[in-house]
């Protein structure tokens, strides 16, 4: 039986924040956590438009975390993506949700002046850079997939499914027949992901 994780981040995904249903919904759950005695360090930072930023803002907000799998770190849509990256690179676990799968060809309709989801009067520019480093920083096929798990909606509206499973080969992935981009139904999957990281 896999440990708890004691350290747990959030990676929203693009245009959303720490705000979003999902990360406020875990965050309240940490917290409940923590006041029923439990030792768990929790992050969810606002993450910059430009990648190469964004991994370094998480590479330094988590320097001193454990890289194994007492670090989790959970990712939604683009965050999924991100989270990715993480896990690959510090061998902790993952919990994808509706994760982006090739965000450099799926984000080049996007480049330009942008407004944020929770908050309209945060505008931000994305850029065909920002594109390219997507594309660059996409890590390969996954390795050690027993330390992924994700929440795949056959009803998103944003990415395919199908690609979504074919990213992560024999991860534990909880495949939902209807469903939306947002998991709008979060709050029933919410023992899954946390059962994974050994929280629930």
């Amino acid at each position: 039986m896999k440990p708890a994780v004691t350290h747990l981040l959030y990676l929203h995904g693009f245009r959303s924040s720490p705000q979003s249903a999902k990360s406020v919904r875990v965050a309240r759950e940490i917290e409940s956590l923590r006041r029923a005695g439990r030792q768990i360090e929790w992050c969810c930072p606002q993450l910059p438009p430009s990648p190469a930023e964004a991994l370094a803002l998480i590479a330094h907000l988590t320097e001193t975390w454990p890289a194994d799998e007492r670090m989790g770190v959970i990712g939604s849509s683009l965050g999924g993506w991100y989270a990715t990256v993480v896990a690959q690179a510090r061998h902790c676990r993952a919990v994808l949700l509706n994760p982006a799968v090739n965000p450099a060809r799926d984000l080049e309709a996007e480049i330009g002046e942008l407004t944020a989801w929770h908050d309209p009067e945060l505008k931000f520019s994305f850029t065909a850079e920002h594109v390219d480093a997507l594309r660059v920083l996409t890590p390969p096929a996954i390795t050690q997939p027993e330390r992924y798990a994700a929440v795949i909606a056959k009803g998103d509206e944003v990415l395919d499914w199908r690609e979504m499973c074919g990213r992560y080969p024999g991860a534990h992935i909880r495949l939902l027949e209807g469903g939306d981009h947002a998991i709008s139904d979060f709050e029933t999957h919410l023992p899954f992901v946390l059962g994974f990281l050994g929280l629930a």
